[in-house]
Order: structure tokens, then C-alpha cells, then sequence
């Protein structure tokens, strides 16, 4: 009689069999394409407790497993200022899902509140990166892994076109420029949220969302902050009902950029335009 498997173990073949389709192939696909990891890299994959970067870490583990690359992986947990029943959730999940944290803690979500006033969620952004690549320096990591996703990166192009009058993507890799040989990769680039929370409900998994007090002030009310992107994701809904390739065709939009069609374009922060053709 076989060994009945551990729930975690439920849970990594899960993603090589069920959700092959929908999580492991664009992960991998991801990976190879964007050449996200090499030969030796160690890794600090950075789990904020959310589903995103929970299914990153087991992803990752998995790759670690089977791939024929060497690498090492460390799975760190910076603690901003959570409460106390979101700091245990994290580390249940962690346990239940057998991904082995290392959990440091700062002052982040208090300093970014008192700093940024009303809006403190850009610089918390800023400061949360920050602590992450230094930390990760620290342990001898090369590379902070996010769990930003396919849909992130969807409605960050059409909210900035939207919202910020500006054609813009969101790179899968991107070398530090305050923090010397560190890299930032997003191996679920090819991966869409809808996916992620099928897996998520399937196990019943329950991870938390942001968790700061701002967010907890503003959930179910109409800052800005929070709208821009709700709505986003609802007209993004409503074009796929009409044409189920909307999604991929934002998507490829970004890898299929036509610099010859377009009146001005920037490039490392330095303006060009259509006219230089006709100096």
C-alpha cells in the first residue's frame, strides 16, 4: 500500500500534474526565457506571505529539485510591522507548506505611515526592496526573487497609459543600482493571478494580504490608491469576456514594441524622437 503523501507533498506534485498548464510550464517558461537564474546564483526568494510569493517559493523549490542548474535558494521573510496574528500566519503556512523562512524584522510600515502621510504605500514599496537587497546581500545572495505576475505586469501597462499618460512595462529582471551585483528577477512573469488563486482555493490555503494599517484603513473604500488598480482589473474582465486573447495581446504589446510609430519614446532617461530623422 502507498505511503499516503504529506499535505505539502499534496501540494508540490499538484504543480508538476493538475496545474502543469496553468503554473509550472509559464514558470519555466519564464525562467528560460528572461534567463532568470544561472549556475551557482543564490537566491533569497522574499515571501511577504501572500499567495503570490507562497506559490513563488514552492515553485522554486521544485525547480531547485529538478533543474540541472545549480543554485541555492533562501526563503526570507522581513517582518515590517506585522500584528501578531498576520507574523503567526505566515510562519503556519511557511510550516504547512514545508518552505523553511528566515524572518528578519524592521521598522518599515511605521517609518513609511509617518513619512509619506496619506499615501504611504510607494515609499513603503521603496523601503521594503531596500531592506530585502540588503539583507539578502548580507546572507551572500546575488538576487531577490518577487512574486509580481503575468496580470501584474498587465495592469501596470494599461494603468500607466490610463493613469500616467506613459507606454510602460515591467522588466522580468533588473540589476540594483544602490546595491552592487544584486539582481531582481520575477520568475511568475509568464504566470496569471487567476490561476494562482485556483491553486490557492483548491488546497484551501488562507495567506494574508498587505497588512498595514493603511491598507486595513482603506479596504472596501474608494482611495485612489486602491480604485485605479480595482478598475483596471475590471475593464481588463470585461475586454476578455469579449475577446479571450485581450490578456496575452496586452501582454505581448510590451515584447512587440514598434519604436518606429512612435512620436517620442525615452531610453535610459533620455528623450529621442521621430523628428531626429529629419534633422
Amino acid at each position: 500500500m502507498a505511503k499516503a503523501l504529506e499535505f505539502y507533498q499534496e501540494v508540490e506534485r499538484s504543480m508538476i500534474t493538475t496545474y502543469r498548464k496553468e503554473l509550472w510550464s509559464p514558470f519555466v517558461l519564464a525562467v528560460k526565457k528572461y534567463r532568470l537564474i544561472n549556475a551557482g546564483d543564490k537566491i533569497a526568494v522574499c515571501i511577504s506571505g501572500g499567495k503570490d510569493s507562497m506559490l513563488l517559493a514552492k515553485l522554486m523549490q521544485q525547480l531547485q529539485k529538478h533543474s540541472e542548474t545549480p543554485f541555492e535558494l533562501v526563503f526570507l521573510v522581513m517582518d515590517p510591522g506585522y500584528n501578531v496574528e498576520n507574523r503567526r500566519k505566515i510562519e503556519e503556512n511557511a510550516k504547512k507548506l514545508n518552505v523553511p523562512i528566515t524572518v528578519f524584522e524592521s521598522d518599515v510600515f511605521a517609518a513609511a505611515d509617518a513619512a509619506a502621510g496619506e499615501n504611504p504605500c510607494y515609499l513603503c514599496a521603496r523601503m521594503r526592496r531596500g531592506h530585502l537587497y540588503a539583507k539578502a546581500k548580507e546572507l551572500g545572495c546575488n538576487k531577490i526573487a518577487l512574486g509580481h505576475h503575468k496580470s501584474d505586469v498587465i495592469e501596470t501597462t494599461v494603468m500607466g497609459m490610463l493613469y500616467g499618460g506613459q507606454l510602460q512595462g515591467m522588466l522580468p529582471r533588473i540589476k540594483s543600482t544602490n546595491f552592487e551585483g544584486m539582481e531582481l528577477i520575477r520568475p511568475l512573469y509568464c504566470v496569471l493571478e487567476r490561476d494562482i488563486v485556483r491553486w490557492q482555493k483548491a488546497f484551501g490555503l488562507d495567506f494574508i494580504a498587505c497588512a498595514c494599517r493603511f491598507t486595513q484603513k482603506t479596504v472596501g473604500g474608494d482611495d485612489d490608491t486602491f480604485s485605479a488598480r480595482k478598475k483596471v482589473k475590471a475593464l481588463i474582465e470585461d475586454l476578455r469576456a469579449e475577446n479571450p486573447n485581450v490578456e496575452n495581446n496586452i501582454f505581448q504589446s510590451i515584447h512587440n514594441v514598434q519604436l518606429d510609430t512612435l512620436a517620442e519614446y525615452k531610453t535610459e532617461g533620455v528623450k529621442k524622437s521621430f523628428l531626429e530623422k529629419f534633422d
